[in-house]
């Protein structure tokens, strides 16, 4: 039996909970002003008990969750991670979250599991093995996820598929939707070279069931020019801002997720950024 009830993610800005605004955010709703929704790293809650269950069951009762997974390695050439994958199906039975997503990368070698989110191939091999890999870990929750285009420091030679057909052929092919992370499709564009506005214009909206927009860092690199890095460390950015804005008037209101996973501010900065959002998911469409 659920916990709670099951609850849809409104279509307004949500937060990532961190356990340095607990506190903040029970106040806010004891208050009766508390966030639209929270968005967690559901490797965080794998334990069976202790002080961030009581937390995070305490904060569940007064808003929606999106369980945002990075471990399931879906890219791995053995497959998803069946600890992960069990222990993610329990949470959610707990938990019941209003939405689960992962990532479009891999993370698990035969003897490793390594701390970031790597880039896959768009070749139609890797397309086949997503596919079931998607399958595999929807049939296990009972329940469609959303899958996150990356951010990318480099690119394959040789793809058989540009990155925004492969994700819209993904969902076709397994009915899972898409979290759609602008600040990634920058930094991306950044790196590649890519065209961050065409990649946006040709990402179909109608498969989007949530969006993400965070800070990154620009760096010197070894070789004398710059990278852009995915640090999640600091405000978000005008320039996505300004994107999020143009893909809102196409796309319409959306789940917008404010990500600000290091450097962590305290919770009125944060609550700052994510009065931002909301006020492009209320204002009237521009044109185009």
């Amino acid at each position: 039996m659920p916990s709670r009830p099951l609850r849809d993610l409104p279509r307004r800005a949500g937060f990532g909970l961190k356990p340095e605004h607990y506190a903040d955010v029970l106040a806010a709703a004891e208050q009766g002003t508390p966030p639209a929704w929270a968005e967690v790293h559901p490797q965080n809650y794998f334990g069976a008990g202790g002080p961030p269950h009581r937390w995070l069951t305490a904060i569940a009762d007064h808003m929606p969750l999106s369980f945002h997974s990075v471990g399931l390695s879906l890219g791995s050439a053995t497959g998803a991670d069946a600890g992960e994958l069990q222990a993610l199906a329990v949470l959610c039975d707990r938990y019941e979250p209003a939405m689960v997503s992962d990532h479009l990368s891999w993370s698990n070698g035969p003897d490793d599991k390594f701390p970031d989110l790597l880039p896959i191939p768009y070749s139609h091999a890797a397309l086949d093995h997503f596919v079931t890999e998607v399958g595999r870990v929807q049939d296990r929750l009972g329940r469609s996820m959303l899958i996150e285009n990356p951010s990318r420091y480099l690119a394959y030679a040789g793809d058989d598929w540009g990155e925004v057909d492969f994700l819209h052929e993904l969902c076709r092919r397994s009915g899972c939707g898409l979290l759609l992370d602008i600040n990634n499709v920058e930094v991306s564009a950044f790196n590649l070279g890519l065209d961050a506005a065409s990649w946006l214009d040709a990402f179909d909206p109608r498969l989007v069931g949530e969006v993400h927009v965070a800070g990154h860092a620009v760096k010197d690199d070894d070789m004398g020019g710059t990278i852009a890095i995915d640090d999640h460390g600091s405000a978000v950015r005008q320039s996505c801002w300004d994107s999020l804005a143009t893909f809102l008037d196409r796309a319409g209101p959306k789940p917008v997720l404010i990500e600000w996973d290091s450097d962590v501010p305290a919770f009125a900065v944060l609550m700052a950024e994510v009065a931002k959002a909301d006020a492009l998911l209320v204002r009237e469409p521009v044109d185009a």
